[in-house]
């Protein structure tokens, strides 16, 4: 079947598709992919209405990523503009209605907008046909715009945009926004849970866990094409790693605030009364009724064991307490778990997590310099952590690590000290 209907059908199932991704950043990833791939355009981007703004949150351009590296993704800022008809998103987001401009160098002066070529004369790159679409729930308001950048035709020429599939594309947009208001409800929650770890525990901050999310996604990523998994177990597996580890910490909420708390160094007795925020947060995530429970339970309970079996809780049961049969430590409690033993996510957020912890500045230090960090990974490969992981961070994803730490900045400092 091809034409119309073919088009429908399909639209129906991305419908169905994005509607069980749960995490807000691989949503807005898998709207844009399929967007442009629906379109066949060179480029895109998402915004998301915050208030009175519209914040433009993700991006894809296939002529600038060409230009990279094989294996690096294409850096972007996020910014915000205001909803109001100086701009082209903007003025959609005011207008509720798909806009349609064959050439941004020659727009109608009807219009109050103009196009910013800011970014053009700044990489090189042209644009010309643009296709911006309201994102619209289910009661009619609009929570974002989708704009699409170059059309090209089957010679790959940059075209004008058609108008045949309006209405696919508006059924489209309406069922992605209906999925970013599901997802930004998930976010929020998730969020919530870690805003009472940081009433207790101030590093635990909104940016700190987005940061250590984003980086565990990247890792995998890299990780699982190096090892050649499936597409559609990695994007599975993204979805829930990236929200089980924004809760990693989370079991600190039942450690005492005169622990929790205290300026200096632990004594070896509340260093092992700390070490039970591991099972503490495993334990809320006893009960599984989903791939999300699950891989919580796992990210929280292993990301402090060591690959040389030097680290805790060990092979420890969340609900007892107690060293799993077989597992107990001859000095008492259990052994640690130590290589392939630690689960993937696990070994993956510990690296997330420390990276993390060094390029950050704290109350009580400086943000380590980008190659300190990196020289100190490596040393602890096959001590500290799974040694494939290291060579993949080092060999893959370091430029992602630094554009993922300009995305989320802590308020009072810059989260990476660059080299």
């Amino acid at each position: 079947m091809s034409g119309p209907d073919s088009k429908l059908i399909k639209a129906l199932h991305l419908g169905l598709e994005m509607s069980q991704i749960k995490d807000i950043d691989l949503l807005l990833e898998k709207i844009l992919t399929e967007a442009r791939r629906f379109t066949n355009c060179d480029a895109g981007s998402i915004y998301v209405k915050e208030g009175d703004l519209l914040k433009f949150s993700y991006a894809q351009n296939d002529t600038m990523q060409r230009r990279l590296p094989v294996g690096r993704k294409l850096p972007y800022a996020t910014f915000t503009v205001p909803i109001s008809s100086s701009s082209i998103a903007g003025y959609v987001s005011l207008n509720g209605s798909i806009l349609n401009i064959p050439d941004v160098s020659c727009i109608d002066p009807v219009y109050p907008f103009s196009f910013n070529s800011r970014y053009d004369e700044m990489t090189g790159y042209r644009t010309r046909s643009m296709l911006t679409v309201p994102l619209k729930n289910h009661r009619g308001d609009v929570i974002g715009v989708l704009q699409l950048i170059n059309a090209m035709d089957a010679c790959g020429s940059v075209v004008p945009f058609t108008d045949n599939n309006d209405d696919i594309i508006t059924y489209f947009s309406n069922a992605a926004a209906n999925a970013v208001e599901r997802a930004k409800m998930t976010r929020e929650i998730i969020l919530r849970m870690n805003r009472m770890a940081e009433m207790r525990d101030p590093k635990e901050t909104g940016p700190h866990v987005n940061r250590v999310a984003s980086y565990a996604v990247e890792l995998y990523e890299a990780w699982a094409a190096r090892n050649g998994l499936p597409q559609q177990e990695i994007d599975k597996n993204r979805d829930v790693l990236r929200m089980a580890a924004m809760l990693h910490d989370v079991g600190k909420v039942a450690i005492s605030d005169t622990i929790l708390k205290k300026p200096g160094r632990f004594t070896p007795e509340e260093f092992e009364t700390m070490k039970q925020h591991t099972v503490y947060g495993a334990d809320l995530f006893s009960d599984i009724y989903s791939d999300f429970d699950e891989s919580a339970a796992v990210v929280i309970m292993n990301h402090h064991e060591r690959w040389d079996g030097k680290g805790y809780p060990g092979h420890i049961d969340p609900r007892t307490r107690q060293p799993l049969p077989g597992f107990e430590a001859e000095q008492g409690g259990a052994r640690g778990k130590r290589g392939e033993e630690i689960p993937l996510f696990g070994r993956i957020v510990a690296i997330a997590d420390v990276f993390d912890a060094l390029t950050s500045s704290r109350c009580y230090k400086d943000a380590w310099d980008c190659d300190e960090v990196l020289d100190t990974i490596k040393e602890e490969a096959g001590k500290q952590f799974d040694p494939e992981l290291v060579e993949v961070l080092l060999e893959c994803c370091l430029d992602s690590f630094l554009q993922i730490a300009k995305l989320y900045p802590d308020q009072h400092a810059s989260p990476l000290a660059a080299p």
